[in-house]
């Protein structure tokens, strides 16, 4: 969902400081990507590790967005500013999340750079609110569509990213285009054996539907596989407090049609998943949504794949 005006206001005005910091400062925090190996920056987790798996070796890849840390309230600082300005690849979502991003491109000079926009890489869906989901309570009236930024959440759309990350690596690197469009191959058979994991699950699976006692950023991943669903918030709200009546919606759900697992997001504190269990007698589980990973499983190489494998188990378990 957008955020609220005020808010809205407060992060162009924080962006319009940044830029005149980085003015001021430039001389102190300039680039460290003084060799020839190619400089990618992604601002969050997806992009950062499709673009270290096709760049190997080959490329420096960082990711903006601090390890646990919360991507739909991600700021940018001065250095993150500068990290954009002095890559060779830049990577982002192109949705209402990081829309930070549209302002500072203009004002920059973007001549000579790569730049992959997730959302122009897929079919994007518009935003939807089903059945006892709650809206923000505060919502921006612009009479635009909104839509879904979660489109790396389906291993297809994932493989059409991988080639759009390929070919802008390739651009910025000719000597070691042929590499990369060769791991960029390598990568998306592996998304094509998870896409016929899911595939398996859910087709053979015992019922198509699944419930989120959180904020709901899969609208990709249920339409690849003709998934149903029941969630408290969309994908991009702001709102963490649900409000009783959603509760006993999803709770009703849930006994109606026997489901045996309540999700929640990771790095969700898992309160209203909890809830809905105690009530239900359902078990609590993950379904990774990727757009951050801990710390701690940042430091030991956790990657989108391995996620993926992981989320193909917990919805086995779920519907049937």
């Amino acid at each position: 969902m957008r955020r609220a005006l005020p808010e809205r206001i407060v992060s162009l005005l924080c962006f319009a400081a940044l830029l005149i910091m980085c003015a001021c400062a430039g001389s102190a925090l300039a680039s460290d990507n003084t060799g020839e190996r190619v400089s990618v920056v992604a601002t969050i987790f997806p992009p950062f590790d499709l673009a270290r798996a096709i760049a190997a070796e080959m490329a420096d890849v960082e990711m903006l967005l601090p390890p646990g840390s919360e991507s739909h309230s991600f700021e940018p600082t001065p250095r993150d500013i500068l990290k954009i300005q002095n890559c060779d690849v830049f990577i982002y979502v192109g949705g209402d999340s990081d829309e930070w991003i549209n302002g500072m491109l203009e004002s920059m000079d973007m001549s000579g750079k790569q730049v992959v926009t997730l959302m122009d890489c897929v079919e994007t869906v518009e935003e939807e609110i089903v059945e006892g989901m709650e809206e923000e309570e505060e919502e921006e009236e612009t009479g635009e569509p909104e839509y879904d930024e979660h489109v790396w959440t389906s291993p297809r759309n994932a493989s059409l990213i991988a080639d759009k990350i390929a070919d802008a690596l390739a651009a910025a690197d000719p000597d070691n285009a042929g590499d990369y469009l060769a791991n960029a191959d390598s990568y998306k058979l592996e998304l094509d054996a998870l896409d016929e994991a899911f595939r398996e699950v859910t087709d053979s699976a015992s019922r198509r539907t699944f419930i989120f006692g959180d904020r709901f950023p899969f609208r990709y991943f249920a339409d690849a596989y003709g998934l149903s669903y029941y969630a408290a918030f969309p994908g991009c709200s702001t709102e963490t407090e649900p409000s009783a009546a959603t509760i006993k919606f999803l709770i009703d759900k849930m006994n109606e049609e026997r489901i045996p697992v309540v999700f929640h997001l990771e790095l969700s504190n898992g309160k209203m998943a909890e809830t809905i269990a105690e009530a239900t007698g359902a078990a609590v589980r993950t379904l990774h949504a990727a757009h951050n990973i801990s710390k701690d499983d940042f430091e030991a190489g956790l990657t989108y794949l391995d996620i993926q494998r992981a989320n193909v188990e917990a919805l086995r378990e779920a519907l049937n």
